[in-house]
């Protein structure tokens, strides 16, 4: 079995073992920062595309997984059923990420290959070069599917559209973006030594910052988790939530941190959230003992202590209710990602 690091080492209830994100003008925590920080990607795999006009690609579901398409040269069609037809330019990110099965185009309804009937290359485990096409006007991108493991990313991916696309040349990190993939191309074009890692880690770089404009966008306001996480009132709350899960929170704490009446809070937190607080807190305890099954020795009493539970028993029967199968079952399913609930 791999070395599975102990989360008993830790002090429960302390914060210095916590990332935290502050405003750099306020000081006051980031929500929408701490989120973005636990964005840490597992990879699936890469995939160096050499297309050529006519091509078309059915790319297949992948449960739980965030599929990515950078074109550095020509032009491609994205289609997600759904969704209206996406030109990617040289520059441009498309993002499908829900795992769900989508088709890479030369032009919107070419007929399309199974992804796995076409050959493909493979340069190291989880990379490969993909060529297709009928000789025509050519097409040069990088895909990929990555997946996440820590609640807060989950959460995060789910509120995400379909389908996010990121024009490179709008945003005002354009310069050092086009230099990133430009660099991402070179590397691609000729895989040196340790061109893998590059470009897996620039790969990751630009699905965050893929993220981050989508949010910084009107599409990403109104309402939902990120919405909450954005408000002044609900979004203190959450935070703390997220950075002390084991602590015995009831409504009127959660209220308290919000300078809310219990009330206004509790109504206010649903409409932004969509459930009520306390069950929030419950699920994300149960996400996150998920998480520490999978990534420690740990037992499932010294996870249920670490979370506030007096018993095993009784953080067993909440772990279910909450992920719908004993901690046991689900340490065991420990090589399947963190489901991501799709919308």
């Amino acid at each position: 079995m791999p070395y599975r690091r102990s989360i008993m080492t830790k002090t429960p209830g302390t914060l210095e073992d916590r990332p935290t994100a502050q405003s750099p003008v306020s000081g006051r925590i980031d929500p929408v920062g701490e989120a973005l920080h636990q964005l840490r990607m597992r990879a699936a795999f890469y995939c160096r595309s050499e297309l050529s006009a006519p091509y078309g690609i059915d790319l297949p579901a992948l449960p739980g997984s965030l599929m990515f398409h950078i074109v550095t040269s020509g032009r491609a069609w994205l289609e997600v059923d759904g969704e209206e037809p996406l030109c990617l330019q040289p520059g441009e990110l498309g993002l499908v990420p829900h795992g769900r099965g989508h088709r890479l185009v030369s032009e919107p309804g070419q007929p399309t290959r199974d992804l796995f009937d076409l050959p493909r290359t493979l340069l190291s485990k989880r990379y490969e070069w993909l060529r297709h096409g009928g000789g025509g006007a050519p097409c040069s991108m990088l895909c990929g599917a990555v997946s996440f493991d820590h609640p807060a990313a989950i959460k995060l991916i789910s509120a995400l559209p379909r389908l996010v696309h990121v024009d490179a040349w709008s945003e005002p990190e354009a310069q050092w973006l086009q230099s990133t993939l430009h660099f991402i191309a070179a590397e691609a074009s000729q895989l040196q030594p340790g061109g893998e890692t590059i470009i897996t880690r620039l790969c990751d770089v630009l699905v965050i910052q893929a993220i981050r404009a989508w949010m910084r966008s009107s599409q990403a306001g109104g309402s939902g988790w990120l919405a909450a996480l954005q408000d002044e009132q609900i979004g203190p709350a959450l935070a703390q939530v997220h950075r002390q899960p084991e602590h015995t929170w009831s409504v009127e704490s959660l209220a308290a941190l919000c300078s809310m009446s219990r009330s206004a809070f509790a109504a206010r937190f649903a409409e932004l959230v969509g459930e009520s607080p306390m069950r929030y807190v419950t699920r994300w305890r149960m996400q996150v003992a998920l998480g520490w099954l999978r990534e420690s020795d740990a037992t499932l009493l010294e996870v249920a202590l670490r979370l506030g539970y007096s018993s095993e028993a009784a953080f067993s029967r909440a772990f279910k209710r909450a992920i719908g199968s004993s901690p046991g079952a689900a340490r065991r399913a420990d090589a399947a990602p963190l489901p991501v609930p799709t919308p």
